[in-house]
């Protein structure tokens, strides 16, 4: 089977554009250029399924590692005959190889090793083929110093065969499909902890069970959880053992000799001690790797919707870090997002200085020339906005509340102290907070996406795949929108096509030397970075107010001489081209296909210069809580209240009602009839009304709903 082939059984593409697509990459071009800019190639795949034949693609090439280590292995031992060379060789399925590699895997040394050892394999081989009666008259001829009668003989031998059965590939094979289909999973409390605090929130699995195969992801990871904080015994199992075993004796006992209850024997120890242990052990790990890809998605999902949230764009910002005894840290930032200011106001409990803290607010709005106040949705979030919309400003001041998630994380990091390393973390995290109204994307780069607060058990899947995962949508993101080279910090830049991290500190360093970059050109001057690099990173920067106002635009380099022809052809000069769409529209594509650019391309180039440079995200809006709801006792049951979701889930979106506590919207309540995916209904940061369906005071849980 070719890489091709082997694509082309998960995804359905042609293998003209996965040969394309392959090629490209093995040219190291990156994800975000070849969809964007080689459509032509690859018959126009989106990012997704480019990624898909990326993680395919390797993914074969590991399959065929393995299989080389295990052929390998197995003529090491002197074993590999041509049959299983062959059967190795043509298999793609790596369970199936594996178990045919079981027999001759290395491992501790078993029971069936001992027999071999005391020399009672032949004994096994004559219950195996089932010819013989008397069997312990036969097994009497096996005795010697370690084996001093015919029970321990038929023991060791019944070892072997016990061994022999677990290394059946085909009743291996067909146990893994009946415990997909019919395996349980059931928790039992530790009686011991059952009385911790911190066990109460894992209640509903102190006694549980379900079929595996129907057993939600989010439900099977929090039973997981509870198992490793020590809170629950997990198991994973059949019902009833019988089928089982009955599967195995029919596949195993030919006849009703004497050796049939040896077999029976040997295939109860052997399911018993061998099989049940190891298939029920794959059985959860699959439902594992399953449930880890479900919550990485959803994931992935709500972190791609936060990193492309509606910014504000370049304002000057007065951001608030909220607090009661510490204050609330002010900081003023101007349209770059660069600090100018920052103080420390008093307005709630304890010190009250509210008059004081208002006449500051004011004074340092004046000062500055703020247009928009942002206010972390942390601790004292509510009041300070109802402290800060009783100030008359002399000019329209726009009021904000954003996501304060992951702002503590990023105020401790390495990034933050290269940024202000005069500055404590309080200041850090306020001006986080303000650059996060600016440009949400920018900001939260810098920021684990795991510390961003819109996950679901994110801590217990697996974390190699989920950081490929969501680095894949950071990427996504920051190339979807492109960045400005001359404000982008270094950690936006290492998401750039082609940059990186190592080029992202070179492109930083000589910014700071040279000034601003005035053309995409200047790139190559840049150390180390060279023609590849350049050709998959120019297009997805921007200079804004450049020598050439295409580089303030997602048209490829490559493609200038064209649009300058277009607009020669029509008697303009370029800047008379770009936004002018009653002469854009006159352009014929199909006059400008070259060896290189083809229709798809040409057609992308004229839709960007009716548009050029702009900004795929929405605009910011202002959003108000209802301002009688503060705390969770002023919330009643029938009340309808504004909302934002703040995190989505396999079972239901979160809604920030403007209390501490946000209410659960239960996928089953988000709209009328069935509903498969949340991300159908809502997105994350959507505004929303709600219903005030129940409240649990006591275990601070509130259930919405949307439908009334």
């Amino acid at each position: 089977m070719t890489t091709i082939q082997f694509i082309q059984n998960h995804i359905s593409a042609s293998p003209k554009s996965i040969e394309a697509t392959l090629k490209l990459l093995s040219e190291d071009c990156t994800i975000p250029f070849i969809s964007r800019y080689r459509k032509d190639q690859t018959g126009n795949l989106d990012e997704t399924v480019i990624e898909q034949i990326a993680k395919l693609s390797k993914q074969f090439d590991d399959i065929n590692k393995r299989k080389e280590s295990i052929l390998k292995s197995i003529e090491e031992q002197g074993q590999l005959t041509l049959d299983l060379k062959a059967k190795i060789e043509n298999s793609f399925d790596l369970q199936e190889i594996e178990d045919w590699y079981l027999p001759y895997k290395k491992k501790k040394k078993t029971r069936a090793d001992v027999a071999r050892e005391n020399g009672l394999e032949p004994l096994a081989k004559i219950i195996m083929a089932q010819n013989s009666d008397d069997i312990e008259f036969i097994a009497s001829k096996y005795l010697n110093a370690k084996v001093p009668n015919e029970d321990e003989a038929l023991q060791g031998a019944r070892d072997i065969v016990a061994e022999w059965i677990n290394e059946n590939s085909y009743i291996r094979k067909n146990l893994r499909r009946m415990f997909q289909r019919k395996a349980v999973v059931e928790t039992k409390v530790v009686k011991a902890k059952k009385d911790d605090e911190a066990a109460q929130k894992f209640a509903q699995y102190f006694d549980w069970s379900e079929p595996i195969s129907k057993a939600p992801s989010h439900r099977l990871l929090a039973m997981l959880r509870a198992e490793a904080e020590g809170f629950v015994k997990l198991n994973v199992g059949l019902d009833a053992n019988e089928e089982a075993i009955e599967f195995i004796e029919n596949n195993t006992i030919k006849n009703n000799r004497e050796t049939a209850d040896q077999l029976r024997l040997a295939i109860k120890d052997s399911f018993k001690r061998l099989l049940e242990p190891a298939i029920s052990n794959e059985t959860l790990q699959e439902a594992k790797a399953k449930a880890d890809s479900k919550a990485i998605e959803v994931f992935a999902g709500n972190l791609g919707q936060l990193l492309l949230a509606p910014p504000l764009g370049e304002k000057r910002i007065l951001a608030i870090d909220p607090g009661y005894r510490s204050g609330c840290k002010v900081v003023c930032l101007d349209e770059k997002g660069d600090l100018l200011y920052n103080e420390t106001i008093y307005p709630h409990q304890p010190q009250n200085e509210t008059a004081m803290a208002m006449k500051k607010i004011k004074s340092m709005v004046n000062a500055y020339n703020i247009e928009a106040i942002s206010i972390g949705n942390g601790t004292a979030s509510r009041e300070t906005e109802f402290f800060i919309k009783k100030i008359a400003f002399d000019k329209p001041v726009q009021v904000f509340v954003v996501s304060e998630a992951g702002a503590s994380v990023y105020s401790a990091s390495k990034i933050a102290r290269e940024e202000f390393p005069n500055f404590d973390v309080t200041v850090r995290g306020s001006v986080s907070i303000g650059r996060r109204l600016s440009d949400p994307l920018a900001e939260l780069v810098k920021i684990d996406p795991k510390s961003i607060g819109v996950g679901q058990y994110q801590h217990d899947v697996d974390q190699t795949k989920l950081k490929e995962e969501l680095d894949t949508v950071v990427v996504r993101c920051v190339n979807s929108v492109g960045i400005n080279i001359n404000t982008a910090s270094k950690s936006l830049l290492s998401y750039v096509s082609g940059i990186g991290e190592k080029m992202a500190e070179n492109i930083v360093a000589f910014r700071s030397e040279n000034g601003p970059f005035e053309d995409r050109k200047q790139l190559k001057k840049v150390p180390r970075l060279g023609d590849k690099a350049f050709q998959q990173a120019a297009a997805f920067i921007r200079i804004k107010d450049g020598k050439n106002p295409l580089d303030n635009s997602a048209v490829h380099p490559e493609a200038y001489p064209i649009v300058e022809k277009m607009a020669k052809d029509l008697g303009l000069k370029t800047t008379e081209l770009i936004g002018n769409k009653e002469k854009i529209a006159l352009i014929k594509p199909e006059n400008y296909i070259t060896n290189d650019i083809g229709m798809l391309a040409v057609k992308d180039i004229l839709k960007e210069l009716e548009k050029p440079g702009l900004d795929p995200r929405k605009a910011a809006k202002i959003f108000e809580f209802d301002p009688n709801v503060k705390t969770i006792k002023d919330v009643r049951s029938g009340m309808i209240l504004p909302g934002i979701v703040n995190n989505i889930t396999a079972f239901g979106c979160f809604v920030d009602i403007g209390i501490k506590e946000s209410g659960l919207v239960h996928i089953s309540q988000l709209k009328e009839g069935f509903v498969s995916d949340v991300n159908e209904v809502v997105k994350l940061h959507q505004h929303v009304q709600v219903k005030v369906v129940e409240v649990d005071e006591d275990r601070k849980r509130i259930q919405l709903t949307m439908i009334f």
